[in-house]
């Protein structure tokens, strides 16, 4: 899918997408801000333009994704049935040029493909407990951090926000790293400490079964703390070292498995701020959860601009997956009914309690088998109201008449998401340099569902589609054999990654001759060592 490499711009081109997304999203602020559940209470239909109600109105599902999010099905030729007005058509092209480059398609990895819940790339004691997506996140996260680490020479992998430590335990036991696991809730950390226990004892029973298996080193058990993190305050914890480093201080590859909101933005500032961090590979979700002010905005560039603020509807939007949905739309399935049925629900709630806005509703299982009188009788009963109360039949019905509307609506909203999430990553990005960060990045990479890489070699996307999409964020520092006094040598490829980089000789896009020859950037790849 079309888009910017933030990897291909340069300090002046991302401060001037900045000031242009800022823009378009004051823009379009009214979509972006409404609610799809006030459809009907608010008549969010006529808030669009009569051109754009025109060009919308009638469209199915499968004609939504193929004229408006521009996602045609297979073989599939986009042909209008009518002449779109030019801003609507603007808005398309704005949606897709300013957005950072996605990469848009599923595909079962073929670790599942004969046996859909068990990886057949996990051994059975690392597949115990957990979920065939847990299990291909962890495989694809940890190996990449393995190769990071390696590169980059860390002494020792941090684990943040580690929960019941699967990807901690992976990295320690089955690819022999030294790993801190910092997790917060004490029930988990506990959780976490037993199925350490449990998983070697059933490494040691696989040795007895497999003698001619030599295990070449020692294991060592990932290493637990619980500990909060303050995305406003350096943790100590994170970076006190296991073991004291053989030669100078310790190494530090800080990683997190869905950094939820803020927890993202606490391992970029240890990052910027803390030498011994030399690598971070983040993969951050929930942007609604950041905090206002504090998790956004980062750089002091995005918060002196106009319009740069993002309200929790434009961030809870952002981490809905725009591909996914598309597919949803192709495929016409029965659930997308389910916003219309809720907007009507919306209703009956106001006209019964006026003062009750948009309460929330636990999930309605097989809405699409309802009618939308009983739904809105079953959701009456789940925000305390009486489930009895006399319903407008005829309105209810008028409601549901207008279902593509509502589905037309939520795919505007969604087109621009793809806009406030690279707002978000843009500003982290500009936060780095602002800090003069020696840093190298080799992404941030194609937009994802959350679970990890599902073919490393071509692009970078994500396995299984039903996720809020995160990207993942993949940053190291450039490390040189350079005194503070002399900064006229260049060193040799070899020299990379070996010693810290000094202020002096800090750099935020060093020349190529930096790099080995074989390590070539491209906005849909890995550099090929991560292959």
């Amino acid at each position: 899918m079309p888009g910017i490499s933030a990897r291909g711009l340069s300090h002046e081109g991302r401060r001037q997408l900045a000031v242009n997304l800022t823009r378009v999203l004051a823009l379009y602020r009214p979509i972006l801000d409404a609610y799809i559940i006030e459809f009907f209470t608010d008549n969010l239909w006529d808030t669009l333009p009569c051109s754009w109600q025109e060009a919308l109105d009638g469209l199915n599902p499968p004609q939504l994704a193929t004229l408006l999010l521009g996602m045609p099905g297979e073989g599939e030729v986009i042909r209008y049935r009518s002449v779109w007005p030019l801003t609507l058509l603007a808005l398309k092209s704005t949606a897709c040029a300013l957005a950072f480059t996605r990469t848009p398609g599923f595909q079962t990895p073929s670790e599942f493909l004969e046996n859909p819940s068990q990886s057949s790339r996990l051994t059975a004691p690392f597949r115990k407990h957990v979920r065939p997506k847990k299990q291909h996140e962890i495989r694809r996260l940890g190996e990449l951090v393995k190769k990071l680490s390696d590169f980059t020479g860390c002494t020792q992998v941090v684990d943040v926000g580690s929960g019941q430590g699967h990807l901690s335990r992976f990295m320690a036991l089955g690819l022999g790293l030294m790993v801190k696991s910092v997790e917060g809730d004490q029930r988990l950390v506990e959780r976490a400490q037993r199925l350490d226990q449990e998983l070697l004892q059933a490494l040691e029973k696989e040795e007895k079964r497999n003698p001619q298996v030599v295990q070449t080193s020692p294991r060592h058990s990932p290493h637990h703390v619980v500990r909060w993190v303050d995305p406003t305050a350096l943790c100590e914890e994170l970076l006190l070292p296991l073991e004291n480093p053989c030669q100078g201080r310790a190494r530090l590859l800080l990683t997190g498995l869905h950094a939820c909101g803020d927890l993202s933005v606490a391992l970029l500032r240890h990052f910027s701020c803390c030498p011994e961090v030399v690598a971070l590979a983040s993969v951050g979700c929930c942007y609604m959860k950041l905090s206002d002010p504090g998790g956004y905005p980062l750089s002091q560039w995005v918060a002196g601009l106009p319009g740069y603020e993002l309200p929790y509807r434009l961030r809870e939007g952002a981490c809905h997956a725009l591909e996914e949905y598309a597919e949803r739309l192709q495929k016409a399935v029965p659930g997308l009914r389910t916003h219309c049925y809720r907007a009507a629900l919306e209703t009956v709630i106001r006209r019964a309690r006026p003062e009750l806005r948009r309460p929330g509703v636990q999930g309605i299982p097989r809405v699409h088998e309802l009618k939308i009188e009983e739904y809105v009788q079953r959701g009456l009963q789940r925000v305390g109201l009486d489930p009895q109360l006399p319903l407008n039949l005829a309105a209810l019905q008028a409601h549901q008449a207008q279902e593509n509307r509502v589905v037309a609506f939520f795919s505007l909203a969604l087109l621009l998401a793809p806009l406030v999430e690279t707002l978000i990553l843009l500003d982290r990005l500009l936060y780095l340099q602002e800090q003069a960060c020696p840093f190298s990045q080799a992404s941030m990479l194609s937009s994802c569902p959350s679970s990890v890489l599902n073919s490393l070699p071509e692009t970078w996307f994500w396995w299984p589609p039903r996720c809020p999409w995160v990207r993942l964020s993949l940053f190291w520092r450039l490390k040189t054999v350079m005194q503070p006094e002399d900064t006229s040598q260049t060193p040799s490829s070899a020299q990379c990654g070996r010693v810290h980089l000094t202020q002096r000789t800090s750099i935020l896009h060093p020349p190529e001759a930096w790099f080995p020859t074989n390590l070539q950037f491209h906005p849909f790849s890995l550099p090929p060592w991560i292959m």
